[in-house]
């Protein structure tokens, strides 16, 4: 059962657990995606007049935020794009209860999955970057470290939630086999054969098919 929003208030604030603590590295890791997606996008609406940058040939974010490829999807800037992505992973590390795993594992397998896309992402943009400028953005290469990084954090707690789906399967598998002994407890039921309370093997007579009839009106 999933906890009561004063539960989860305190669940989220005060307890410590390993699930807890990579899920609070990830919501950071987040935040630094948003922050850096902020910065780029102050630049690229009008707000600032340059970014400063690392001191590295290999960086120039004034540059590269400003050339075509910053401005090639959806009609938006993409520090703008950046700043939602990373809010909606933010939102997914933060969901649910200390014992999410086990009461939503949707949660945790959802965090996973979209960690693994923010990096594919962020590596992909980069080697656009690099392409069309020669050059990268420096938020932006922090955006890409923080999401290799929050894989890492995302997937134990996924594998837990997926563990606990394959245990709720077999769970239902063996209700389903307890309602039928239940209906009929003297029998067992095993392919092609019944089995006796005493454990004799009793086989099931196929079904009979019906006599087709030969040339000439005799059955065959």
């Amino acid at each position: 059962m999933a906890p009561s929003p004063r539960e989860l208030s305190r669940q989220l604030r005060e307890e410590t657990s390993e699930d807890l603590a990579r899920r609070r590295w990830t919501l950071g890791l987040s935040f630094v995606g948003v922050g850096a997606g902020m910065i780029v996008g102050l630049y690229q609406t009008g707000i600032l007049r340059r970014l400063p940058d690392l001191p590295s040939k290999y960086f120039d974010a004034t540059r590269v935020d400003a050339s075509t490829y910053a401005y090639k999807r959806m009609q938006t800037p993409d520090g703008l794009l950046m700043v939602a992505s990373y809010a909606v992973t933010a939102i997914l590390a933060g969901a649910g209860g200390r014992d999410r795993a086990r009461e939503n594992p949707a949660l945790p397998i959802a965090l996973a999955a979209k960690t693994v896309y923010d990096a594919g992402v962020a590596l992909k943009l980069g080697k656009e970057e690099w392409d069309e400028n020669g050059a990268l953005c420096g938020y932006c290469q922090a955006a890409t470290l923080a999401s290799l990084a929050s894989v890492a954090l995302a997937l134990p707690e996924a594998v837990k939630a997926v563990d606990h789906l394959l245990e709720r399967s077999r769970d239902g598998e063996l209700a389903s086999v307890d309602h039928t002994l239940e209906r009929d407890p003297g029998r067992r039921f095993a392919p092609e054969r019944m089995i006796d309370e005493d454990g004799s093997h009793q086989p099931i007579a196929p079904r009979s098919r019906p006599h087709q009839a030969q040339p000439g009106g005799r059955p065959a």
